[in-house]
């Protein structure tokens, strides 16, 4: 199944909050250097990034290479705050993007043969309009079993990409080279893919609270 990062709590209106909250943590970090801040975000951040590295270990990133892919991360979070813009992405979208790229690293450099890679971005990644965050959504969804869920009812080439992408580690481009596919294409099956799922999931909680209800 695919894994996706979640803080354990709600999606909606409340988890918007949450992100414009830590948006504002980080604006202190990078426009104050405030440590407290930090602290913070080290607290909330720390323990997702590390339970996500081990939900998607390989060859190329054993276990022990969670703590370090969390200190690196966090470093990161500190040296590159100056430059975060909440105009932009959200805060846990932006730190998961520095989060993807150090892992990225990691594998390459744990890898015999070096592979070439392109500078990620964050547009590169997920689709940064403010009211479509999917990413960021399934990041915050508690329910496993839902994610898992609408995961298997994406067409197979919808599922390849996002295996790939969030489980194997590799990059857009690198994807377009193995499969031949054009990069646009790639980028297009992983937002539609992350899109349909939180659609799934969508449908899915309200349909279990109308039942609920019902039973009420």
């Amino acid at each position: 199944m695919i894994s996706i990062p979640h803080s354990g709590s709600s999606p909606g209106g409340p988890a918007r909050q949450r992100d414009d909250t830590w948006s504002k943590t980080l604006e202190r970090v990078g426009q104050a250097r405030d440590e407290q801040a930090f602290a913070e975000l080290f607290a909330h951040f720390a323990p997702l990034i590390k339970g996500f590295c081990l939900g998607n270990l390989n060859s190329s990133f054993p276990a022990d290479a969670a703590d370090e892919v969390v200190q690196e991360v966090m470093f990161k979070v500190w040296q590159k705050a100056p430059t975060y813009d909440a105009s932009k992405a959200a805060a846990s979208t932006w730190i998961y993007t520095v989060m993807r790229n150090c892992r990225i690293d990691l594998m390459r450099r744990n890898q015999r043969v070096p592979i070439d890679r392109e500078v990620i971005d964050i547009d590169d990644i997920w689709d940064e309009a403010d009211d479509d965050q999917a990413f960021v959504y399934l990041q915050q969804s508690s329910n496993e079993a839902l994610i898992d869920k609408s995961f298997i009812q994406l067409p197979p080439e919808q599922r390849q990409v996002l295996t790939q992408v969030y489980m194997q580690g590799k990059t857009h481009q690198q994807i377009a080279d193995e499969t031949g596919l054009p990069l646009g294409t790639v980028k297009s099956r992983v937002r539609i893919g992350l899109k349909k799922m939180q659609t799934l999931i969508l449908d899915a909680e309200k349909t279990a609270e109308k039942n609920k209800g019902a039973w009420q």
